[in-house]
């Protein structure tokens, strides 16, 4: 089953407002989640603070499991398919799971070019289709973390921290997400350029297919509705209030959603120019 929404909410600013609207697929892979709202809302947010005229569309392949001729889209309606988180290891073979990597290898097989992005769960899923490898991590992510782009990632984000002038995302060789993870990238698949270090962020070599490791979609308010995993993560004890503060603060840090998906609508967007191509060793 799906919902949609026209990403019509206004910038407050922060957010360089892109003209040309997209037409939007994401797919949630949370089974029975009670924060399935929360998490599609923090989507349309984000979405429509960068551009507020685009459609977006969302479907439920783990609710609607036993009805999997309404949890996926039809490629060819959309210009850009997200393959959002989810609540369950990547690495189960449930039903539902199996028909979201048939759905990914259907569309690289049969819509080639069609742009995709992989976010925390669809960036292991891809990873895991392409021949990378998941490992549970020693300590798990949550809030907001800092990782280093790679010679690739900078260009690719336009950053330009090797200048006196900064700029770019950020502007100095790093990105900002929101973390809500305690499984990870340990090999990263075939065929795809490192954003990040760490496995945190892949594209691959025909340009088609984005992942994050973190949630460019998720602000503080969506962050801080997961607090309480970190009593069974971390051991934390919920009742201790200064605990929960602490890790609520780092929910609320400053995070770079908005410029990332500025870069990503734009990329989503060039794609149906054939305006960008990266070649192999990385080179725009």
């Amino acid at each position: 089953m799906t919902s949609t929404t026209n990403a019509s909410h206004t910038s407050k600013g922060g957010g360089l407002l892109l003209e040309q609207p997209l037409k939007i697929a994401i797919l949630l892979n949370s089974y029975r989640s009670p924060f399935i709202n929360s998490i599609r809302d923090s989507y349309v947010r984000s979405i429509a603070a960068i551009s507020p005229h685009s459609k977006l569309s969302f479907f439920y392949p783990a609710d609607f499991f036993d009805q999997p001729q309404l949890a996926f889209p039809d490629p060819a309606l959309f210009d850009l398919i997200i393959i959002g988180g989810g609540n369950v290891d990547p690495r189960k073979k449930h039903a539902w799971i199996l028909r979201v990597h048939a759905f990914i290898l259907d569309v690289v097989a049969h819509h080639p070019g069609k742009k995709m992005v992989g976010i925390c769960w669809g960036h292991q899923t891809i990873s895991l289709l392409f021949g990378g490898e998941i490992i549970d991590m020693d300590v798990p992510e949550l809030g907001v973390t800092e990782a280093k782009l790679t010679c690739t990632g900078r260009r690719f984000f336009h950053d330009s921290s090797s200048s006196k002038s900064g700029g770019g995302v950020g502007g100095n060789g790093k990105l900002r997400m929101q973390q809500h993870h305690r499984r990870a990238v340990g090999v990263k698949p075939r065929g795809f350029h490192d954003l990040l270090v760490g496995n945190q962020s892949f594209l691959s070599y025909n340009n088609a297919i984005l992942t994050f490791q973190g949630h460019p979609e998720k602000d503080g308010a969506t962050a801080k509705k997961r607090v309480h995993d970190a009593a069974r993560w971390f051991g934390t004890d919920v009742t201790d209030s200064r605990a929960v503060d602490e890790l609520a603060s780092k929910m609320d840090m400053e995070h770079d959603g908005a410029e990332i998906w500025t870069r990503v609508l734009q990329w989503a967007r060039d794609g149906k120019d054939g305006m960008l191509h990266l070649h192999q060793d990385g080179h725009l």
